[in-house]
């Protein structure tokens, strides 16, 4: 049964507000029939706002045999992760993060004595207690989300003054 709040917030939205919330969660590529299911809407009232979300570099679209599936641009909303973390922090926070994050990577292959988080996975077969299973588990996954986050603060720093130089505004 569908809680109250939820409904209450529903119903307090657009159809195209609830379009553009669900569309920008879509992971995974799903269909402008799926959408409008999830957001109570008619198919072609979802198609004509993914189809703007696609021109506003939101969305992608791709056809697979006779459907149209529609999913975050990664790409995009990696940019402008980075251009987040440009503006939101430092150059000098931004270094600090980065070595943190390479630190804990570091300390996991020592530790554990794996050079990936998949061998780190695949240890948990020699673990001989419950716990030890559920740690390895927990870096294994922490590990996978900090080699994504490196990259994306690696690029932050390369392009640092580049962006602050184009972000600034001049009178």
């Amino acid at each position: 049964m569908p809680d109250k709040d939820q409904n209450d917030s529903r119903n307090s939205m657009t159809r195209g507000e609830r379009i553009r919330a669900a569309a920008r969660t879509l992971r995974t590529p799903r269909t402008a029939s799926w959408v409008a299911n999830e957001t109570e809407t008619s198919v072609k009232t979802a198609q004509k706002y993914l189809n703007q979300l696609v021109e506003d570099n939101v969305l992608r679209k791709t056809e697979q045999g006779d459907q149209t599936l529609y999913c975050v641009d990664q790409l995009m909303a990696t940019y402008r992760e980075v251009a987040a973390l440009q503006r939101e922090h430092s150059r000098e926070e931004l270094t600090d993060a980065l070595d943190s994050m390479r630190s804990k990577i570091t300390d996991w292959k020592q530790s554990y004595d794996v050079e990936t988080p998949g061998e780190l996975r695949a240890s948990i077969a020699d673990a001989d207690d419950d716990d030890d299973v559920e740690t390895r588990r927990e870096v294994a996954s922490e590990w996978e989300h900090l080699a994504d986050r490196v990259s994306i603060v690696r690029a932050a720093l390369n392009e640092y003054d580049w962006a602050t130089k184009r972000d600034s505004i001049s009178a």
